[in-house]
């Protein structure tokens, strides 16, 4: 993978929201790119396949941003990637946000382990 920010940057936002909303399940509700609006079929989850992948990271290598819509628990959680900024927010609990950016700020000097399990939730898994 190219760039790894993006991932980082949705872990730790599910992660902290995790820790208002428990264990519900985080979905990706939207993601939209310069070119595209992805969005989950009819009872489907959605993921980042390679094709969604590489178009959020040729939206982030040229400087443009991609949206996304997050759902975790009743939270629902606006977030933008574009260049090295990441914004986000949240509608029922604005702490969350200062979390998330706190955690993120501290990525930069830290290269922490993060839950290797959550990288399969959000993109398909590929064989060896």
């Amino acid at each position: 993978m190219k760039n790894l920010s993006g991932i980082l940057s949705l872990f730790w936002t599910n992660r902290k929201a995790a820790r208002t909303e428990g264990c519900a399940p985080f979905f990706i509700k939207k993601i939209i790119t310069k070119d595209s609006t992805y969005t989950p079929e009819p009872g489907k989850l959605l993921k980042l396949s390679q094709e969604i992948l590489d178009d959020i990271l040729d939206d982030m290598d040229a400087g443009k941003p991609v949206d996304f819509e997050l759902n975790i628990g009743n939270e629902i959680l606006q977030a933008q990637i574009k260049d090295d900024f990441f914004s986000v927010s949240a509608k029922k609990n604005s702490e969350i946000e200062d979390e998330i950016i706190e955690k993120l700020e501290e990525l930069k000097r830290e290269h922490p382990n993060f839950c290797q399990t959550f990288i399969p939730r959000v993109m398909p898994h590929k064989p060896a």
